[in-house]
This record gives structure tokens, C-alpha cells and sequence, in this order.
């Protein structure tokens, strides 16, 4: 819960449009800012003040123990200019919470956490627990000193300008150790144990077992992503006590998915218990993985523990089509969150300024789409984060398809929507795309003509509004003239036809013609064309379809 407190009118003002944009993340304490303050550092994550930062200051001062537990400290000035980050930068989120309340409330975030201002990923914002001297290692970090990255398990990271070598380390590892001087540790959710009980098996006993088990096989306990079992033991309270106690969902299955899994130790009695000759192996392996401790019993218990590596994760982003307030904010974070980043080089110049220090960039020239989806895949497959860029929407002629068609399911995969070069080509028409619509690409390298001529007609005979993509090179000067041949078969030459060039972009032209008037060799790779059907009308100087609802006509004929 955030809690918000102001104390003049101006401040109440900025105060209740947070309060009416989050409804369920607010609460508003009123009466004195001193006692407001007091009860809202105690009940609330995070705090915004609407009072001058040194009020604040003096206020929460005395209320501070630890950065790892206080709440995050936002304040607000009263004219809502500024949103500063006062307390609980990465811990509070107050640094995050700046920048949404600098977009909702049109403030200026203020951020002064070193690693945040440089651009680079905070140790403690990874998701990951973390141990050691953060202090001391993101201070050499940002000093440029080598920081060595060791890798014990393979884990989706974001950017970190590390070396191969450093007198400082950052280790990722899940085994039960203390960092040493100028290390830190970070623990990736790799282990999963599986568990099975006895009836009323004591929480005791459940988490006994569990906790000597990985201490017997020196992993660390905080590296546990989730306790799994058969669903027949989904409610048993030892099992549901212990995955409470160790703060990791409970995880389950049914005997019939368990029952296909190959393990070393199966059984007569579980099988005859829940229909599965395995439950705690067969539970931690269902999802693959190594077998790091075979089935181990107590009494009325019995455990095993899987090392589950993370799997890579592959986003594939659409960078809209070139001006940079055209690109998304997930596009953005996406970009931001990429280890390593593959695309065309002269879509990773524009995009450039945005990646964090210690992004790996895989670039290619033309030509090179199915490699460029290749090298993407086979990055994720090795358990990074890989963004593949592509202009306009990423799926739409552009590189997702050919990565999609590499991946299996032994990646994650995410889908970044753009805005795509027929999208802004019409808002600079008008509106050309009010009706149903369709984009062709005239490039024959990948699709045979004979193809895309087909479709062409069939766009013609069905009078469907067309956005030619790719409609003319220099080795391909004869394609576009034939697709407007067919469409004038259908069409009159009077039909509005609007030619775009690099929309978007500082160099954007746009004119609007006929389909009569239309010179082909004005046309080039950077163009596209949308041909209007036989409804789409110039009307003061825009490209516009209407779109036809029976309302409108009836408003037409009653006009006449």
C-alpha cells in the first residue's frame, strides 16, 4: 500500500489524482503531517509526501532502522514539477515509483542512486536474493574496475559490464557458501524439491528433512524456487506449512504425470498410496533438470532435490517505425532488460543510447534475417536474455516469424508489439485504414510472384484498402506497375492513393495522388503506397474510408 500525505491545498489537489488513478495501491492519511507521517511509515511499503523534502527529511529521520525494510520515500513538490527519490531507492522502490508517478502526474523524476543515474542494473534490483559487499562491488562497477561475473548455473541476467577477470566478483551460484571479500553473492531460483508425506506428517519433521538434504549436499536454501508433490497431498498441512516457512509456492501434479517419469528409486508404496511409484523424485523432475539429492526419508517424509536451470528468454521487439516517441515503454524496458541484443546495424545505432552498459550487441547487415533469428535463438538457448529487433512490428515482415520458426519450447519467448509502417503511414494520410484492410509485400525474394499476384487480385475483386510493402527496388521496378494494373480493373482511376517515404522520420515525405496519376518510379524501398478502395474519399486535403455503418448512409441519404 502507498500511503499519501500532503498538507496544502495544492498538494491535496496532485494527492487525489494518485489517489483516483490508484484506487487499490493508495491510502490517504489526513490531520497532521507529523502524526500522518508517523502512522504511514509503520502501515505502508512506500510513502509520497506532497511537502518539501526538507520536511520530510526531518520527519522520517527519526524513523529509519534498515534500508532493507524502511518503505520507499517519494516526495512531490506542490506545483507537481518534481518527484524525488528520497528513501528506499532500490529496496523501497522509490525509484520506480518516481517514474510512474512522474508519467501519471506529468513530474520530473528525480533519481540519484548511482547505479540508476549511470544507467546500470542495481545488484538488488535483479530478483535474485543477494549476499555480500553490493556496496563495495557495484562502487567498482561504476568505477570501471574489473568485476569478473562467475556463472555456477546458467540464469537470464541483465546487462552488467563485467569482465573476465577482477580483484571484485559477482557469483551466481546456489550452493550453500559465504561470500568472500569483494564478492557477491546472488542466488538464482534453480532447486525445486520435490516432497511426499504421511498423512498429518508434523511441519517438523517435513522441513527437517528438507533443510538437512540440502545442507547435506551444500545447497543454499534460499536458492529454492518451490516445493513440488502430487496433487493428492496438495492440502497436507506439514507439506503446505513447510512451503510457507520457507516462503515458496507449493507446487503439484497428478499420479499420472508423475507416474510417467523415470527415476532411480521408485516404489510399491506410494504407488499403491496416490497411483504413482514415485512421488518426491518424479515431482522434482517432471520439468527436467538434474538430480542433485535421490530420494532421502524420515519417518513419515521423504524428499529429493532437482537443480532446474534457467531457461533463456528471447524477446523479440518491434521498434516502431523510427521516431524515437514511437517506440513503446515496453519496447524500452525490454531493451533495457537484453544481456544481449541482435539486429540489423542500422536499427542498433537507433536504439544505441538506450541499452544499460555491458550489453552484448550481435550486429548483421542487410540480407542476413535468418541468421540474425539463428544467432538469437541459439543465445537464448544458452540461458540469456536476448532481445532481436526489428523496425515497425517485429511480426510483421520482419524477424519474428524466422526466429519463431528456430525456437522450441526450451526457451521463453516474448512478443513486443511496434508500430508499423502501414499504421504510420496512415495517421500522416488521415485515415485510410478505417475500413478492412490488408498489407502485401511486392518483394518476390522470399514469396514467387505468381504468390503475391494472386493475392493482389484477390484484394482488387474484394475492394479491400491495400498498404504495398517493399514496393520497389532497383532490381525490382516492375512489380508495383503490375499490382496497380490489377487493381484498376476494379478501381477507378480516381481512387485516392497516398504514397509515404520514411514516415516518422525527419526526412518523412507524403503526398496524396490518384491511382491514375501515380508514378511508379517515384516509389522506393523506404515508401509505402496504400490504394484506397472504391468508399475512400480525399476530403480537405487527408486520405480518408468510411467506414461504412448503416447509421452513416442512412445520415447521407436523409441529407440529400
Amino acid at each position: 500500500m502507498i500511503g499519501l500525505i500532503s498538507a496544502t491545498a495544492a498538494g491535496a489537489a496532485a494527492r487525489d489524482r494518485l489517489a483516483a488513478a490508484w484506487p487499490d495501491r493508495t491510502r490517504v492519511y489526513d490531520g497532521p503531517v507529523g502524526g500522518a507521517v508517523r502512522a504511514a511509515f509503520a502501515e505502508c511499503e512506500q510513502l509520497v509526501c506532497f511537502l518539501a523534502t526538507g520536511a520530510v527529511v526531518r520527519l522520517v529521520a527519526p524513523l529509519l532502522s534498515d534500508k532493507k525494510a524502511d518503505p520507499g520515500v517519494v516526495c512531490v513538490d506542490e506545483s507537481g514539477r518534481f518527484a524525488v527519490s528520497l528513501v528506499g531507492g532500490h529496496g523501497g522502490g522509490a525509484n520506480e515509483l518516481a517514474r510512474e508517478i512522474g508519467e501519471l502526474l506529468g513530474a520530473e523524476p528525480v533519481v540519484t542512486t548511482a547505479t540508476d543515474s549511470a544507467g546500470m542494473a542495481g545488484l538488488d534490483t535483479l530478483g535474485l536474493p543477494v549476499e555480500g559487499d553490493v556496496a563495495a562491488v557495484s562502487r567498482a562497477l561504476l568505477d570501471g574496475e574489473p568485476v569478473a561475473l562467475r556463472a555456477e548455473v546458467a540464469w537470464p541476467l541483465p546487462p552488467l559490464p563485467v569482465a573476465a577477470e577482477g580483484s571484485y566478483t559477482i557469483r551466481l551460484t546456489d550452493r550453500a557458501t559465504d561470500p568472500a571479500e569483494h564478492e557477491v553473492l546472488l542466488r538464482p531460483p534453480s532447486l525445486v524439491v520435490g516432497v511426499g508425506a504421511s498423512r498429518n506428517a508434523p511441519v517438523d519433521e517435513v522441513l527437517g528433512l528438507i533443510e538437512g538434504s540440502l545442507r547435506d549436499a551444500g545447497l543454499s536454501p534460499r536458492s529454492v524456487a518451490e516445493l513440488a508433490t502430487v496433487d493428492a497431498k496438495a492440502g497436507e498441512p506439514g507439506i503446505v506449512e513447510a512451503a510457507e516457512r520457507l516462503g515458496v509456492p507449493l507446487v503439484t501434479y497428478s499420479a499420472e504425470e508423475l507416474a510417467r517419469v523415470d527415476v532411480p528409486n521408485p516404489s510399491d508404496a506410494p504407488l499403491a498410496a496416490v497411483g504413482t511409484p514415485s512421488v518426491a523424485e518424479a515431482s522434482a523432475l517432471v520439468r527436467g533438470g538434474e538430480l542433485l539429492v535421490p530420494k532421502r526419508k524420515s519417518a513419515m517424509a521423504t524428499c529429493a532435490v532437482v537443480r532446474r536451470p534457467g531457461r533463456g528468454r528471447l524477446a523479440v521487439v518491434g521498434l516502431g517505425p523510427g521516431a524515437r516517441d514511437l517506440l513503446t515503454p515496453r519496447a524500452k524496458a525490454e531493451l533495457r532488460r537484453a544481456a544481449v541484443l541482435v539486429g540489423l546495424d542500422q536499427y542498433v545505432d537507433q536504439i544505441r543510447d538506450l541499452l544499460r552498459p555491458g550489453t552484448r550487441l550481435l550486429e548483421s547487415g542487410l540480407g542476413a534475417e535468418e541468421e540474425r533469428a539463428r544467432t538469437a535463438v541459439e543465445e537464448a538457448r544458452k540461458g540469456h536474455a536476448v532481445a532481436l529487433i526489428g523496425s515497425g512490428d517485429a511480426g510483421v515482415y520482419a524477424m519474428a516469424s524466422p526466429a519463431l520458426a528456430e525456437a522450441g519450447a526450451d526457451i521463453d519467448v516474448v512478443g513486443v508489439p511496434g508500430v508499423t509502417a502501414a499504421l504510420a503511414a496512415g495517421a500522416i494520410l488521415g485515415a485510410p485504414l478505417g475500413h478492412d484492410h490488408v498489407s502485401i509485400s511486392l518483394s518476390d525474394l522470399h514469396t514467387p510472384w505468381e504468390v503475391i499476384e494472386r493475392r493482389v487480385r484477390a484484394t482488387a475483386e474484394a475492394d479491400i484498402v491495400v498498404t504495398f510493402y517493399n514496393p520497389r527496388s532497383r532490381g525490382r521496378d516492375w512489380q508495383l506497375p503490375k499490382a496497380l494494373a490489377i487493381l484498376a480493373e476494379h478501381r477507378e482511376p480516381t481512387t485516392p492513393v497516398g504514397v509515404v517515404r520514411n514516415a516518422s522520420r525527419p526526412d518523412e515525405t507524403s503526398r496524396l495522388t490518384t491511382l491514375a496519376a501515380l508514378d511508379p518510379a517515384t516509389v522506393d524501398m523506404m515508401t509505402v503506397v496504400t490504394v484506397g478502395n472504391t468508399a475512400t474519399r480525399e476530403i480537405a486535403g487527408r486520405m480518408v474510408t468510411p467506414r461504412g455503418y448503416r447509421w452513416q448512409n442512412d445520415a447521407q441519404e436523409g441529407a440529400r
